[in-house]
């Protein structure tokens, strides 16, 4: 089992990489597959060893420590490679979004100064348009690529990755790194603007682990964990490397989009003791013809969620159609993983838990002033996996890491018995009739409804200048949007949420504006809406 938390964040000497691999290899894992693509097997002794050689190859390539590799990579056994190889040298890991545009991918890879990158051949055609535009990243490691493939990048430092870890010994190393070091960054997914840089320390996965994984989650050795959240997302490193790893336990990998159908195929062949989704994924499951007890494994015995709020309505179905629980969950970049959440035998649909024990969380309004129970603040957190900062934003860094608490963004309440429910974004809130409407109530009556697929609300201006909601939906499969149907749901919302909370504009739309991860995107909608109102 992975080291108690005290001893975790109080150590100095120390690596993630000889913490979570090399420490099962120690404990006579070595032989045991520690992750699994469509198309190989790695086990812990083969990651080590594979690890070992890529921190040596960074070091022969010049690549000096805390200097910063972006990895930019699908979810394949290669992932866990690099990203803990680069650790192990001592330099930072930045794994990046796979699903941004050359314009997004020119302004990370600027804004972090990478001098490398690692790169998928099917990911690599951004990057060779905009590596002129960035004058720090000149060494290119191309992963599953031919030598013909270099040619894409011109006057950079290009290598295969298989012919890098082929020059290389892979006996045990780690450079001799310390507990407050700065390990690795994951850039903030945008829901709200231009992503920013969050610095995570070398004892953060670990610490996640100990805190949510072992303590909430109650992973195991015999574990086998598919997580649809990919490895580049905070949520999806947490569920697959850090949690897995610090217990020794076994991860499937899915490097394409996770559909419905391609969920229910890898649920039937590998058999997942442990799923983890996001709540449009779980309705789109539920909304399928395959959807079944087990969800097409029978060994299913936990569901996690988080990325955004799960709705009541959802919860209930999914347990009743699965057999088991859907824990719901918040965490952020910033905190990397989940600090609040439902747990196996105390689960409250409709709420996000309670803390995670190993983190302490205020709600307080604009002040910073505790609010009773009842009344909507800001969620705040103080606990071990707290960024560093952001990188090169000293104001934004100020606000939101104000000492010791870091402050979420998110509006929360409390009930008497201590169950916490998310309200929504800070900028998300608006008042109607002077009183605080939070989106994510409307949204969660919307779905609630037999009609209704997915549904988003924002505050707009009615005609005498005053806030009401306007929502956004998308309709099921054999509905038809007509004033019946219109009238219907603003009746189920007056019952279900309040009847000054009804949406007084309803526009049927085919899909939502959600980040690569998941996250629901109010702003765009407000932004297209006053465009077009």
């Amino acid at each position: 089992m992975g080291m108690p938390i005290d001893e975790i964040v109080q150590r100095r000497a120390y690596n993630a990489a000889a913490d979570l691999i090399d420490g099962n290899v120690a404990r006579g894992l070595g032989g045991k597959v520690a992750f699994t693509d469509p198309e190989r097997s790695l086990t812990y002794g083969e990651l080590q060893t594979r690890s070992c050689r890529f921190a040596r190859a960074l070091r022969t390539l010049g690549i000096r420590q805390e200097s910063r590799v972006a990895l930019l990579l699908l979810d394949t056994v290669d992932f866990p490679v690099a990203f803990f190889g680069a650790i192990r040298a001592g330099i930072v890991a930045l794994p990046l979004n796979v699903l941004l545009t050359e314009a997004q991918y020119a302004y990370v890879l600027d804004d972090s100064r990478a001098c490398a990158i690692v790169v998928q051949a099917a990911l690599a055609k951004p990057i060779a348009a905009i590596i002129d535009r960035l004058p720090e990243l000149r060494t290119v490691i191309l992963v599953g690529a031919t030598p013909a493939d270099k040619a894409a990048f011109p006057g950079c430092d290009v290598h295969l990755l298989d012919d890098i870890l082929a020059r290389e010994s892979g006996e045990p190393c780690a450079a001799a790194t310390n507990s407050d070091e700065v390990a690795f960054w994951m850039y903030t997914s945008g829901s709200t603007g231009d992503p920013k840089g969050v610095k995570h320390v070398q004892t953060t996965p670990a610490a996640a682990a100990a805190l949510m994984g072992r303590n909430i989650i109650g992973i195991r050795e015999d574990d086998v964990v598919f997580s649809a959240a990919k490895l580049f997302f905070s949520y999806g490193m947490g569920n697959a490397l850090a949690f897995p790893m610090s217990v020794g336990a076994s991860t499937v990998l899915w490097p394409h989009r996770p559909t419905a159908d391609a969920v229910f195929d890898l649920m039937r062949r590998h058999n997942p003791t442990l799923f983890y989704g996001v709540p449009t994924l779980y309705a789109s499951m539920l909304a399928h013809k395959d959807m079944t007890r087990g969800a097409g494994s029978n060994r299913l015995r936990l569901c996690v969620s988080a990325g955004e709020a799960l709705p009541l309505a959802l919860g209930e179905r999914w347990q009743a159609a699965a057999g088991c629980d859907v824990i719901d969950g918040i965490g952020s970049t910033e905190m990397f993983q989940t600090f609040l959440s439902n747990r196996p035998g105390d689960v409250r649909y409709g709420s996000t838990g309670k803390p995670v024990p190993g983190y302490e969380l205020r709600i307080v309004d604009e002040s910073g002033r505790d609010v009773p129970d009842g009344d909507i603040g800001e969620l705040i957190v103080r606990g071990p996996t707290a960024g560093e900062g952001y990188w090169n934003q000293r104001n934004k860094s100020r606000h939101t890491f104000a000492g010791e608490w870091t402050h979420s963004g998110d509006k929360f309440y409390r009930d008497g018995e201590g169950y916490y429910y998310y309200c929504g974004r800070t900028d998300d809130m608006f008042k109607v009739s002077g009183m605080w409407v939070s989106p994510f109530e409307v949204e969660a009556a919307l779905v609630s409804h037999e009609a209704v697929f997915e549904a988003a609300v924002i505050g707009k201006e009615d005609d005498d200048g005053l806030i009401k909601p306007k929502a956004f939906i998308v309709l099921r499969d054999g509905y038809t949007a007509d004033d019946g149907l219109l009238e219907n749901l603003r009746v189920h919302v007056k019952e279900r949420a309040g009847p000054w909370k009804f949406p007084r504009w309803i526009d049927i739309r085919s899909d939502l504006p959600r980040t690569a991860t998941g996250k629901l995107q109010r702003f765009k909608l407000r932004d297209m809406d006053s465009q077009h109102p």
